[in-house]
């Protein structure tokens, strides 16, 4: 394996959580500087010596929600 991918996801109580794809890997923390350092470290103690990725790559995702103001809908049309 050359590399390894993780979804980077920041809870709702601020921290970051990170999950390897394909590999149960996963680790948190409290910063991204820190999330770094935690994701090398659980790639370390995952793999056995000489077989951990080269390359870790983060996919830093943020969800963002947006407030609609209300549709403002034509006059219906009353047929009759």
């Amino acid at each position: 394996m050359t590399e390894l991918h993780f979804i980077v996801e920041e809870s709702h109580e601020g921290c970051y959580i990170a999950k390897a794809i394909g590999v149960d890997v996963f680790t948190e923390a409290d910063n991204l500087s820190n999330l770094h350092t935690m994701v090398r470290d659980a790639v370390r103690c995952h793999f056995d010596k000489g077989r951990a990725p080269c390359l870790i790559r983060l996919h830093i995702t943020r969800e963002e929600v947006l407030a609609v103001s209300p549709a403002r809908h034509a006059p219906s049309r009353q047929t009759g």
